[in-house]
């Protein structure tokens, strides 16, 4: 039997730490040696104490791995104190086995990062955070809101009041009518009906019939309790949408950045229901230096509001338009084994950035005026819609990061010049066949111009 030799890797980081956040304690490793790691506590003392305690060891770089938000204030404290740190995901520190306590896991991070194998998390800087935070709760307040409109939905079909049928949205003006008035007592469908406004595709007759009251008092109270507390959910999305307006403006003044409006548009984008009611395209505008997202056909001021908070002065962290898309998992990750591809599927994980891209990536599948409106059906009549989505994405992604990265101004792609070339292509194409295959053009059977 062979004797079995060690290999070791070189040392990239000779002054490296491992910490394991937790919720209750952090264990942190300066070494491999028993006696090299600690255990500190989740108060401001604590933390800065394990500060202390880093800077005694003489280390200059930090790698963390955590669950949850545990790591945030320890994160602060280490930055205020000079160390490089570097937020880790746990994907990437345990795929080895056997390591089950955090013991273990502290060391067997801090080795990985003194030899050079773990990678840093996206981070923003602390403007962007600060307006992640209020868009990531405004966000969680419209889910709160959709769910109640789910509720006075299913309570209105059960008490027959079938407006989900004769209306396209009953949070509508004429859906918000119809239910003050059967929540305050009408039960009449002539006169429900009668609240609908004329734009209703549907007729007056046609509602009343889908407005017909069982009597179930029950559902009657759980659809005013709903309605109640939608409209109060609605009222602090409005509160946020304030504060979201408040904070930008701090920021354009702080930061220095040029207060000027931004250039009209050929076509204003109309605002729809979910959008933040604030000057958005002006303040978007001035945040990025006069760069104007809203000038991309497909983008909304959702979209716009997801850019800005998740990344927005930070896409410098972003080299390339390849980093960027690979980041938002828009590219393909691409398995190689033998010179042959064995998968090329898009990495699975959620990214808002990402999730806002698509639904911009839809809307532009449907706008025949956008640019990137024939290169979303060749993709769709070749891989179908999911593809040409991703695909429509990425392309809306490289068209971003290049605006921000680069401060230029958006360049619509040239459609007739795109197409001219795909034409070119196909003629090489088709000219290669008929050469390959000796084909006559006499052998084929169509009509000649």
């Amino acid at each position: 039997m062979k004797d079995q030799k060690t290999i070791s890797l070189p040392v990239l980081h000779s002054h490296a730490a491992g910490i394991d956040a937790g919720s209750r304690s952090h264990f942190v490793a300066v070494g491999q040696d028993k006696d090299d790691v600690r255990e500190f506590g989740v108060y401001d003392k604590d933390l800065r104490d394990c500060a202390l305690w880093l800077k005694s060891c003489g280390i200059e770089t930090v790698a963390m791995e955590s669950t949850g938000s545990y790591w945030q204030n320890l994160y602060d404290v280490l930055i205020a104190s000079g160390f490089e740190v570097l937020l880790v995901n746990g994907a990437h520190t345990k795929h080895m086995k056997g390591r089950k306590t955090d013991v273990q896991d502290c060391q067997w991070i801090q080795y990985l990062h003194s030899v050079g194998l773990l990678t840093g998390s996206f981070l923003p800087d602390i403007d962007t955070e600060e307006l992640r935070t209020l868009y990531r709760h405004r966000d969680f307040l419209r889910k709160q809101a959709a769910k109640y409109i789910n509720k006075m939905q299913k309570c209105l079909r059960l008490m027959n009041f079938r407006l989900d049928v004769v209306l396209n949205d009953i949070t509508g003006v004429s859906g918000q009518a119809i239910i003050r008035a059967i929540i305050y007592g009408e039960s009449d469908p002539v006169i429900l009906a009668g609240l609908a406004n004329s734009r209703v595709r549907k007729s007056k007759e046609e509602i009343a019939r889908a407005l017909s009251y069982n009597g179930r008092k029950d559902y009657m109270y759980e659809l005013a309790d709903c309605f109640s507390i939608y409209h109060s959910y609605m009222d602090k999305i409005d509160a946020c949408d304030g504060e979201i307006a408040k904070l930008m403006h701090s920021q354009i003044v702080k930061l220095g950045k040029p207060q000027t409006d931004p250039p009209q548009l050929d076509k204003p984008k109309q605002k729809k229901k979910n959008s933040p009611k604030i000057p958005l395209e002006k303040l978007s505008w001035q945040r990025n230096n006069e760069v104007n997202l809203m000038s991309i056909k497909g983008v909304s001021h959702s979209t716009v509001l997801a850019i800005d908070s998740e990344v927005g002065l930070s896409i410098g962290k972003f080299p390339t338009a390849k980093q960027w898309t690979s980041w938002l998992r828009l590219s393909p990750n691409n398995r190689k084994s033998g010179g042959k591809v064995l998968s090329s599927h898009v990495p699975k994980g959620s990214n808002r950035v990402a999730t806002a891209l698509r639904m911009a990536a839809e809307s532009v599948g449907k706008q025949k005026d956008a640019p990137l409106y024939p290169f979303f059906q060749r993709i769709l009549q070749r891989k179908g819609r999911c593809a040409a989505i991703i695909a429509t994405a990425r392309k809306l992604a490289v068209i971003i990061w290049n605006m921000l990265y680069k401060k230029e101004a958006y360049k619509p792609y040239d459609t007739a010049k795109i197409e001219s070339q795909i034409r070119d292509r196909q003629i090489k194409k088709i000219n290669k066949l008929l050469s390959v295959f000796d084909i006559k053009l006499s052998e084929i059977n169509f009509a000649l111009c």
